[in-house]
């Protein structure tokens, strides 16, 4: 009697209870989603990663982890995970900085503020590809907007190849990302500082507190979350990036502006090294995974 009494118990207030089971079927289907669009695709990549394959035929050249050997052995993957890490350092140091110094000064309710929000807002809403297309036209050295600038104001960069020199190349498609994701950073600090009471300020005003003193000492730790959210997207966000590089000239000259995801497209998509690239796409993950995990245990020790 005992026995059926506790397996009663068990049943009702324990893992098959009805609360229990009534959270499994709502999540069944997002669990079902994830699994089949994420978790399958990780597995497969993996798969087809151990293999010499083209996609096109059956998968019998089983090579193991030589094309791991062969992706860092490679020097242009070389220059493309440098040019990662180099979209990372630039973004953190002068693209965020920037965002929050100009969500600072237009947070404040002063006439106007609304139209500049829109303006530095209104590049990301085009599409990665409609800016690179944008933007190559503008640094075309023959019949681009830059030379009715230049030609005025700095001869002797009027017909410079911004896109066609291998030591330019790179910078000149980094300005059109800062250009592209300083408005999304930007309206982050600034919904964050909405967050933040005016009483605070007007406290800080009365105590004989500077601009740059309560930005600093006080506004900055209280936005402290909401920065550790902008720099996490653009640390992501700058492992992924291929659309704009490839609009603006698909990672050449020399492969001076290649990134990892483009160098991973032309293996997988254009040479049919669909195992090869497969490999390249389990390196992005992990990198991205890492960084994910770095983030989390880095703003969990911090209690943000």
């Amino acid at each position: 009697m005992n026995n059926k009494i506790n397996r009663s118990g068990y049943f009702s207030k324990g893992l098959f209870s009805r609360n229990s089971l009534t959270a499994f079927a709502f999540l069944a289907i997002p669990l079902a989603v994830y699994t089949i669009f994420v978790i399958y695709p990780v597995l497969q990549a993996i798969w087809f990663s151990m293999f010499k394959w083209d996609g096109l035929g059956p998968m019998t050249d089983f090579v193991g982890a030589k094309n791991f050997l062969k992706i860092f052995a490679d020097p242009v993957f070389r220059i493309a995970i440098g040019n990662n890490f180099k979209i990372v350092f630039l973004s953190l140091f002068i693209q965020l900085p920037l965002a929050l110094f100009i969500a600072l000064i237009i947070a404040r309710k002063f006439k106007g503020a609304v139209v500049y929000r829109a303006i530095f807002f209104l590049p990301y809403i085009l599409s990665e590809v409609i800016a690179g297309v944008l933007w190559s036209f503008i640094y075309n050295p023959q019949f681009g907007i830059q030379n009715t600038i230049l030609v005025k104001w700095i001869p002797f960069l009027a017909d410079f190849p911004f896109l066609g020199s291998p030591t330019t190349v790179f910078y000149s498609i980094f300005f059109v990302m800062i250009w592209k994701y300083f408005g999304l950073h930007m309206v982050l600090y600034i919904a964050g500082l909405q967050n933040i009471p005016q009483e605070i300020e007007e406290a800080a005003r009365l105590d004989g507190v500077n601009w740059w003193q309560m930005n600093l000492h006080i506004i900055l730790p209280l936005l402290k979350p909401t920065i550790f959210l902008s720099i996490f997207f653009s640390i992501v966000g700058s492992f992924q990036t291929f659309d704009i590089v490839w609009a603006m000239g698909k990672g050449e000259p020399v492969n001076a502006a290649e990134t990892m995801v483009t160098y991973m497209y032309k293996f997988g998509f254009q040479r049919f090294q669909l195992g090869y690239g497969s490999a390249v796409a389990i390196v992005i993950f992990l990198i991205t995974l890492i960084v994910g995990l770095v983030y989390q245990k880095l703003t969990a020790s911090k209690d943000i």
